[in-house]
């Protein structure tokens, strides 16, 4: 397996030095010589090789490929599982089995960050598996409602911990000229996880029972997960975090190549000896009112009007659109499943090209757009078949345009921006707004629907979708091209 070998000149790195023993303090005179004296230095100004960490990010992808086969998995069976488990036309006890799921990763997601600096980003991993085992498990063997919630409510757990973590993760062990793309698999596996929930739940209509498979598939890639993290390296960040300064070595070698281990190392002592009046607890007064206050509000904003502009009702809702243009059900999970898929593929190979920023803003302008196709295709001056075109249209071009930008980037951008102290926390606080905006969304859609129209709703995820555009434009840092220690750096200098 890779990362398990080292090179001979590696043997200073070896992980049986006792890296309690090595205080950060040791080098300190050294470290402040090097970055004082960096003209006098020869350092490597190559980029690292992108294969190094490329397994490490492969395998931490699987956890969102979880996430969205867990997100649709019920889609195609659930008229047979409500049909088995005798609650068939029960739209309440339907709905909970599709929204259960919310709760359990709300839950998930408060504690995705104290698990994370605690326990570690890989241990964190494995431990956002084992529920998503015995949920689905659990899901699979249900005779009845309860069951199957207690299940899904598991499930809901792990995922609510496994996509805070992935980015987390994803973002402290990639190169700083492919993080963009790196980050940009999060997407892609979880539009791939979407899409295999589609294409497994097929049969469902044919063969008896076929919903208890679909879950139980899900164990496959879970247990994957939780064996490839004791092969893949853990944070360096975090290793130096706790003072293991020997294994954040070595594993910056694992990840990068020993020419760039110096370097890293001496950015992170830097930031280390700039923040020696910081105390090591994080609490959440002071995310909310501390020091940091402003980046997590930016991060907590970016969230909620991600959900605001109506993507995940687009998503939830899609079928009833294409229903009635006479597309089926399946064919149109298809469609919106390939425009996902297109525009976060777009998106990987853009992100370290053009920046986070600009595919932010054209992402939410082109929502805005297609939010305005919906509007115009509620008019009633406008003949049956173009109405049809223009809804289907704008749905497409919707889904295309989120997952060119707003779709990826907060996931990516958010653990760039947050300082390395408080960045778990932080995230877990985002992704926690993320989740009761996402629930309420879901659960008010429907209602809103029906009482305000079609036209006016609409029109208001437009409106929100502009007015992330000015948000973004007045808030959101350029981030490509840098490393980690470097937009903190430049963050801690502004005043």
């Amino acid at each position: 397996m890779w990362g398990l070998q080292r090179e001979s000149s590696s043997s200073m790195y070896k992980r049986t030095t006792s890296s309690r023993d090595y205080s950060p303090m040791v080098d300190v005179e050294d470290t402040l010589g090097l970055l004082e004296n960096e003209v006098n230095i020869e350092t490597e100004t190559t980029n690292p090789p992108w294969k190094c960490s490329l397994p490490h990010v492969l395998v931490a992808t699987i956890s969102s490929f979880l996430f969205g086969y867990h997100l649709g998995v019920v889609n195609e069976p659930l008229e047979s599982i409500s049909s088995d488990l005798g609650f068939s036309g029960d739209t309440l006890s339907e709905g909970l089995v599709v929204s259960v799921c919310l709760g359990g990763a709300f839950i998930g997601s408060l504690f995705s960050g104290g698990v994370a600096d605690g326990l570690g980003r890989r241990r964190a991993f494995q431990l956002c598996a084992l529920p998503m085992i015995l949920g689905a498990f659990v899901s699979g063997i249900s005779n009845t409602l309860a069951v199957m919630l207690l299940g899904r409510f598991l499930v809901g757990t792990g995922m609510g911990l496994g996509p805070p973590v992935a980015a987390l993760y994803v973002t402290e062990v990639s190169p700083a000229f492919v993080r963009g793309t790196y980050g940009s698999f999060v997407q892609i596996a979880t539009c791939l996880g979407l899409m295999a929930a589609l294409f497994i739940g097929i049969p469902v209509h044919n063969i008896t029972g076929w919903w208890r498979v679909c879950f139980w598939v899900s164990t496959i890639p879970a247990a994957v997960l939780a064996l490839g993290m004791f092969f893949c390296a853990e944070s360096p960040q975090w290793l130096f975090k706790q003072g293991k300064i020997a294994e954040a070595e070595a594993e910056f070698e694992r990840l990068l190549g020993g020419s760039h281990v110096k370097t890293a190392m001496a950015e992170l002592h830097k930031l280390e000896l700039d923040k020696t009046d910081e105390p090591d607890v994080v609490s959440v007064s002071e995310l909310l009112y501390g020091r940091h206050s402003r980046v997590v509000f930016i991060g907590s904003t970016l969230f909620a009007l991600q959900q605001l502009s109506g993507i995940n009702a687009v998503f939830y809702f899609s079928s009833t659109v294409f229903k009635s243009a006479g597309v089926p059900s399946d064919m149109a999970n298809i469609f919106v499943g390939i425009s996902n898929l297109s525009g976060s593929v777009i998106a990987m190979v853009l992100m370290d090209k053009v920046g986070r920023k600009l595919l932010l803003l054209w992402s939410f302008i082109g929502m805005a757009v297609a939010m305005a196709l919906q509007v115009g295709a509620t008019s009633s001056y406008l003949p049956h078949f173009p109405a049809l075109c223009l809804s289907v249209g704008g749905t497409l071009v919707f889904v295309l345009t989120f997952a060119l930008g707003a779709g990826p980037v907060p996931g990516l951008l958010l653990p760039e921006i947050f300082p390395s102290r408080i960045r778990a926390k932080a995230m877990a606080f985002c992704m926690s707004v993320h989740w009761v905006i996402n629930f309420f969304v879901g659960l008010l859609f429907l209602r809103l629907l029906e009482q305000l129209g079609p036209r006016l709703l609409y029109s208001m995820f437009s409106t929100f979708c502009l007015v992330a555009v000015i948000f973004v434009k007045r808030n959101v840092i350029e981030t490509k091209g840098k490393t980690l220690q470097e937009i903190e750096i430049s963050l801690l200098a502004k005043p």
